[in-house]
């Protein structure tokens, strides 16, 4: 009879795994596959290279100890649960290993039953989150504020977006109010800063010879490389997916694909006429006008995107690579939709490149301004992302996602842009035919608070199409939406604590972009 364990793969790391023979001889009688290494730099390639489900880590060995190991391991495998096999119980010593987010640690010397009932309950149930959750957050948002008032780098910023990201995940099943709290205020002060930070490098970006990845370079840097190996790809826009969200799905897909996540800037504004257009095309927005003068000339929001299949292919046939038909777009605005694809699966894998773009969430965003009942059933962050995964669990998309697994596709999903809460009006001053975007708007002499948005009077220089002769734009800062003066409070009661994109935050600029690779 298969026993539970069947099929688990466990890697235990110790320089003395010799004389721990008869215990790995009592697991693998238990049905668990075993795999050892005598040291750090061994065990990091191991779980580089083959999937484990779980490792037993000493912490005391020669050259790379446990602690460093364990660090490294999570960078690669952030989901794979580690259990610290220690000789001292020191009070520091777990306190640090908890902060890393061990899953559970065993003192020397270990029985066989004891190592088994720690493997099982780790296994067979929820990954444990460490007591001491506020003194982990001080301790990591503390050392991140050290940098963040120093010379920060692109880098440091796509860290800090992860580093609230991982922190809303974590936050989400705790009670802890107060700790809450606090990170809504780290939020803040974060995005204050990060806004100061784009206003005064974010041009240099568009002139430099070297750049932070932006939108126009995901086609180029993530989907053409496997396609100019002949690799077979899946490549998933979700309109609108915050990095938070994508980390909360993630782990879905553990079990189906070996997931190396990154992330990237969203150009301004961080909307889809714009950010997604330029993602697909692999030019920025100016280029886009020149190159495809009749995309932008009809003024409806909805249609300003209405050429994607042709930029990326295009953007493609730039690089040299020429699928020939072997290519299939297909747009899912609706689950109805998505389900008709799900089913005709098999119809586009004899295709080279198959590319979905998933509008449901941008969808979901926007209704929730306007519908209450959304509104309460997702009135905060933390229940919008609940509702995303229970979507994404049921969706069409999981079911692609799954079935695509099975056929060796290489699979890369990122979105075009993420959203901001919105808390704050600011008052927006234009003309009739100004755009109606709540975060951005682009229309004749346009004008706001300087505090709380950004003027552009000159949109060549933002890479952004001119569409008179008087054309400017405005971008909206943090968590500020744009009123306007004459129906003020109706704006404001209407979509105060709503989801919006288009500006400058963390939550909208800093995207996901994860490969996939079947396991």
């Amino acid at each position: 009879m298969p026993t539970p364990s069947d099929n688990k793969r466990i890697l235990w790391v110790d320089d003395e795994i010799d004389s721990l023979k008869p215990h790995i001889l009592f697991l693998e009688k238990k049905g668990f596959e075993m795999t050892s290494a005598m040291s750090g730099d061994d065990a990091i390639i191991l779980v580089r290279d083959q999937n484990f489900d779980l490792v037993l880590l000493d912490e005391m060995m020669p050259g790379k100890d446990g602690l460093t190991t364990l660090e490294e391991i999570k960078d690669i495998r952030p989901h794979l649960p580690v259990v610290m096999v220690t000789k001292s119980e020191e009070e520091s010593l777990m306190e640090e290993a908890i902060g890393q987010k061990i899953d559970d640690y065993l003192v020397k010397p270990v029985i066989p039953s004891q190592i088994l009932l720690v493997i099982k309950r780790i296994l067979d149930a929820k990954k444990i989150i460490g007591t001491s959750a506020m003194r982990r957050y001080i301790q990591e948002i503390n050392k991140f504020n050290q940098r963040l008032f120093a010379q920060m780098e692109p880098s440091d910023w796509l860290e800090a977006a992860r580093l609230l990201a991982s922190w809303d995940l974590d936050l989400d099943v705790s009670n802890d109010t107060g700790l809450r709290e606090t990170h809504e205020g780290t939020r803040k002060e974060w995005n204050t800063e990060f806004t100061k930070y784009m206003e005064s490098q974010y041009l240099r970006w568009l002139r430099a010879d070297t750049r932070p990845t932006l939108s126009p370079d995901i086609v180029s840097k993530y989907v053409a490389p496997h396609l100019k190996q002949k690799k077979k790809v899946l490549f998933i826009v979700v309109d609108c997916m915050r990095l938070d969200q994508w980390m909360l799905v993630e782990s879905l897909l553990n079990d189906l694909y070996t997931i190396e996540r990154d992330s990237y800037f969203s150009i301004l504004p961080s909307a889809t006429p714009f950010a997604r257009n330029a993602l697909f095309a692999g030019v920025f927005p100016d280029e886009i006008d020149r190159m495809y003068p009749d995309n932008y000339k009809v003024q409806d929001e909805g249609s300003l995107n209405r050429f994607e299949d042709k930029f990326l292919a295009d953007n493609l046939a730039r690089q040299g690579i020429r699928l020939d038909g072997k290519s299939k777009y297909l747009k899912v605005y609706n689950n109805t939709e998505g389900d008709e694809y799900a089913k005709r699966a098999a119809d586009f894998f004899d295709n080279q490149l198959v590319t979905f773009v998933f509008n449901f969430l941008d969808i979901l965003a926007h209704g929730r301004s306007n519908n209450v009942i959304l509104k309460e059933i997702a009135g905060t962050e933390a229940a919008f992302r609940s509702l995303m995964r229970s979507w994404f669990v049921h969706s069409p998309l999981y079911t692609i996602m799954r079935t695509f697994a099975k056929k060796g596709f290489t699979v890369v999903v990122t979105s075009d842009h993420g959203s901001v809460l919105c808390k704050r009006g600011t008052m927006a001053h234009g003309r009739r035919d100004t755009s109606t975007n709540l975060r951005y708007k682009y229309g004749d002499n346009l004008n706001a608070n300087p505090k709380e948005s950004i003027l552009i009077k000159k949109p060549d220089q933002w890479r952004l199409p001119m569409f008179t002769l008087a054309t400017t734009y405005l971008v909206a800062k943090e968590d500020f939406y744009f009123v306007y003066p004459n129906n003020y409070n109706e704006m404001v009661r209407q979509f105060q604590n709503s989801f919006q994109h288009g500006g400058i935050s963390l939550e909208e600029l800093v995207v996901p972009v994860a490969t996939l690779e079947p396991r």
